[in-house]
């Protein structure tokens, strides 16, 4: 007899993800995932200028801040015709790259690290130890014994009060902890290094766009100006900070999430890359562009699809095809004017909302009706994974070097398959070989961004068919970006210069779905199918999965209730 186990909320970020499983023999049989509050940024946007609509959805989500706004401007510059210059597409890429580190970095240390990491275990550590161990992997200098020393006597600190703080709620001393304390006393160390270093990365956005999070953009370009003599442009001092940015986030990321990451997965390699592959299908929109938005084929990622896990082939991506991106709602709490059973394209799409789930408090959901408010998006008709682990294998490939080099030396310092990429432990590697990548990336777009302005080209707008007038009187547009979490697509369509429909497809909404008309399963929920759990009231193992794929509910679900009131709560970690 399978056993159901309710965990509520499951994320440690924004939005709020209830995921039901049923265990049978200490094995998870089944897997439900709800997105458990209602997103209605659709329904505001009717009406609006359109070239107003990256201020709104960019408060969709304050953690992948700025992604929503460039994934708006581009879709209205589709619809419009408007093609934005070199200059502000290099610093478009510039802010998308300060964002992945920055996203990449919290997520490894703050969301995710403690589903491996026991930090209680950090109390019993030799800090000898742990400062031969930290030299032995990586030059950063933070790392002698009295440095470590000094980390466990303020961790004994928040012990000895009674009050763990940020580490509180966890399941620490549970069974399916590997670590030896030193290493757990290295982890803790470097979360709270982190802690400290995140802030720093994000002053791009605030040199760019004028502030984080929700920096500022605008359709035909950035926002900014550049003259490297004026005080109020980006002048000479600010480019350079933007340089020594990036350079200290290539160090960090280079000297200790790397280390970290490798010498995590070195302990859990035997099982957990073996676990959590879940889907087989890996979607990927590209972005990064080199020459242009319009040229896909120049992007650092790559645009495509893999099925089947077939690496050998990259199957076509046509967001404007109806046949290929169809939402349904089959099990999420909507209405369509055409049905249930229906899937629609999202220039088509609809938000009609229609809940028709159990009044809270309850104790779980009938997932024989309808069970969430994420839709459920499909590309010709299939599930798809994404984020950094589908990005990767996308690169992967198509034989992009550089993707390649990472992938193969570090397959090649675990020494496991590549088939140990299709797992939990795979997907958390991706998040951190993505992100080595990206650091290299910023500082070829900071380069190519230095010599535009020496060769005379300062330009940031193209103005365009800025006006109104000038616009057709329907038009429709497609923006595609790699958000940190996964394939993000806007869809608008423009009736008399005014918004007439716009939807959103976002990462988690891929995800996190629940189940399609032909009861096939999305990403969470297969990911969980064949896992072992340990202890019942202590549910690690599916933390460890779903928080691979770093889910932000903020994107998929917004709201309480009409009233605002507080529904419910139930503590996990």
């Amino acid at each position: 007899m399978a056993e159901r186990i309710i965990i509520d909320p499951i994320t440690r970020i924004e939005g709020h993800l209830r995921v039901e499983i049923e265990v049978k023999d200490g094995i998870i049989t089944d897997a439900y995932s709800a997105g458990t509050m209602v997103r209605g940024i659709e329904t505001i946007l009717k009406g609006r200028d359109p070239r107003d609509a990256w201020a709104f959805v960019g408060r969709v989500c304050g953690v992948c801040t700025s992604t929503h706004s460039l994934t708006s401007v581009r879709t209205v510059e589709n619809a419009l015709g408007i093609t934005a210059p070199p200059n502000a597409e290099l610093i478009r890429n510039l802010m998308a790259n300060a964002l992945y580190i920055h996203d990449h970095v919290v997520h490894f240390y703050v969301l995710h690290a403690l589903d491996w990491v026991d930090v209680v275990s950090a109390l019993k550590a030799n800090p000898a130890e742990a400062s031969r161990i930290a030299q032995s992997i990586s030059p950063w200098p933070k790392s002698s014994v009295g440095y470590f020393t000094d980390i466990q006597k303020r961790f004994h600190s928040f012990v000895e009060s009674g009050q763990l703080g940020i580490f509180a709620n966890g399941y620490w001393g549970h069974s399916a902890y590997k670590l030896p304390p030193e290493v757990n006393l290295i982890a803790v160390a470097h979360y709270l290094e982190a802690l400290e270093w995140q802030k720093e990365i994000v002053k791009v956005h605030t040199i760019f766009g004028g502030k984080n999070p929700h920096p500022n953009y605008l359709v035909g370009g950035v926002p900014c100006s550049i003259n490297i003599d004026e005080a109020n442009a980006v002048n000479a001092e600010r480019l350079a900070i933007v340089g020594k940015l990036f350079e200290d986030a290539k160090t960090f990321v280079d000297q200790v999430y790397i280390p970290d990451l490798l010498a995590i997965a070195s302990y859990y390699k035997s099982d957990w890359g073996a676990i959590g592959g879940g889907l087989s299908n890996y979607m990927s929109f590209g972005d990064f562009p080199v020459n242009g938005y319009n040229n896909p084929d120049s992007f650092k990622m790559p645009r495509g699809v893999i099925l089947n896990r077939d690496l050998s082939k990259i199957h076509e991506i046509k967001a404007d095809d109806p046949s290929q991106i169809q939402e349904f709602i089959n099990n999420s709490w909507y209405d369509y004017s055409k049905g249930d059973g229906v899937g629609l394209h999202p220039w088509e799409g609809e938000t009609n909302l229609n809940y028709t789930g159990p009044k809270p408090p309850y104790d779980q959901f009938d997932v024989s009706q309808k069970y969430s408010w994420v839709k459920t998006p499909r590309w010709k008709g299939l599930p798809m994974e994404v984020g950094p682990l589908s990005r990767m294998l996308v690169g992967y490939a198509a034989g992009r070097e550089d993707i390649k080099a990472v992938i193969d030396s570090t397959l090649m310092a675990l020494n496991v398959p590549v088939g140990a990429l299709f797992s939990t432990l795979g997907r958390t590697a991706a998040r951190g070989l993505e992100t080595k990548l990206c650091c290299d990336w910023a500082l070829e777009f900071y380069q190519q961004l230095l010599s535009n302005i020496k060769n005379g080209d300062s330009r940031t707008q193209n103005n365009v068919k800025w006006e109104p007038e000038s616009w057709p009187k329907i038009a429709r547009g497609i923006g595609m970006v790699e958000a940190p979490r996964g394939a993000l697509s806007h869809f608008i369509v423009i009736e008399d210069k005014k918004i007439a429909n716009y939807q959103l497809v976002v990462p988690t909404t891929w995800n996190a779905s629940p189940r399609d008309p032909e009861g096939k399963r999305s990403a969470y929920e297969e990911s969980l199918l064949g896992t072992p759990v340990a202890d019942l009231n202590s549910p690690l193992e599916v933390l460890r999965t779903i928080h691979s794929f770093d889910p932000c509910l903020a994107c998929a679900v917004h709201v309480y209730d009409e009233k605002g009131s507080h529904v419910h709560e139930l503590k996990s970690y």
